[in-house]
């Protein structure tokens, strides 16, 4: 049996909270195990996150985890932030480095009292409080990385620091995931590496969201969207059959879990866990 886990967004509008709410009331009917909020570069969002997260909690019963993330963040700030969370009953969380702001340079103020890895983050929030932890995976690498095997040694400093599981960024052929998951196996990574699959709502948006984080569009994929630009039903049928073909091969092939980032979307994401176990 495959099971799944929801991201989120926190809303920046009164109606776009209505429709958030909406949506995890909806996809909490599929019994995730955990679902996600994220977390603004900085903590721009940082008290929309603790708002959403505690509100879905509470509203859906639904395990919640917050994003947080440590960039340009002093340590004593970070653990007032995780302080709140844990105080109010969150006790999941995705530990992340952030997006390094174009005023920062790599490494961070070394006479600051800022972490500068994330499994330095990861080791200091278990210490803190028993926060499951979920960590970020890049099956292309992160792009800030020197190379995959970079990465992949960092991946396995966080799970050796304590994460609970890594989750990847998206990717559309599971070629890659497969690909990724050996990697990890001789780096003797022995944490969950969670498959991240992202819904394509709008193809031209998801096209530039790839292009930031490095993840490759297949061609054929980028074909089909292009002879359906007219036609916007065509498109999301599509998107539906792409995703829901992505996540029957992942569950066929023994996927215990799989996490969907539904930019507060419920609709191609509850067809696609309908399809989940029906593969298996």
């Amino acid at each position: 049996m495959t099971t799944f886990s929801f991201e989120y967004f926190p809303a920046k509008t009164d109606k776009g909270n209505l429709r958030l709410l909406d949506t995890a009331r909806t996809l909490a009917k599929k019994k995730p195990s955990f679902m996600t909020v994220t977390y603004g570069a900085g903590g721009s969002t940082k008290d929309g996150t603790l708002d959403t997260v505690t509100c879905l909690q509470r509203e859906t019963g639904v395990p919640m985890a917050a994003h947080v993330t440590f960039i340009n963040t002093e340590i004593p700030q970070l653990k007032k932030f995780a302080d709140e969370l844990w105080d109010k009953g969150i006790k999941r969380l995705v530990a992340l480095r952030g997006d390094l702001p174009d005023d920062l340079s790599w490494p961070l103020d070394l006479e600051g009292n800022y972490f500068q890895y994330t499994s330095e983050f990861v080791a200091a929030l278990k210490s803190w409080h028993n926060f499951d932890i979920s960590v970020g995976a890049y099956p292309e690498k992160h792009p800030d990385a020197p190379s995959l095997a970079a990465d992949v040694r960092a991946l396995r400093l966080k799970c050796v620091a304590g994460a609970d599981r890594a989750i990847t960024q998206f990717f559309f052929d599971n070629s890659i995931y497969y690909k990724f998951l050996e990697e990890c196996e001789k780096a003797h990574i022995k944490t969950p590496v969670v498959p991240g699959l992202l819904p394509i709502h709008d193809f031209q948006s998801m096209l530039s969201f790839a292009e930031k984080c490095r993840a490759t569009v297949p061609d054929d994929i980028r074909k089909k969207f292009e002879a359906l630009k007219h036609n916007p039903e065509g498109a999301k049928d599509l998107a539906q059959d792409l995703l829901c073909a992505q996540v029957e091969d992942l569950a066929s092939q023994g996927c215990p879990h799989v996490h969907f980032y539904t930019l507060n979307k419920s609709d191609l994401v509850d067809m696609a866990c309908q399809s989940i176990n029906a593969a298996v």
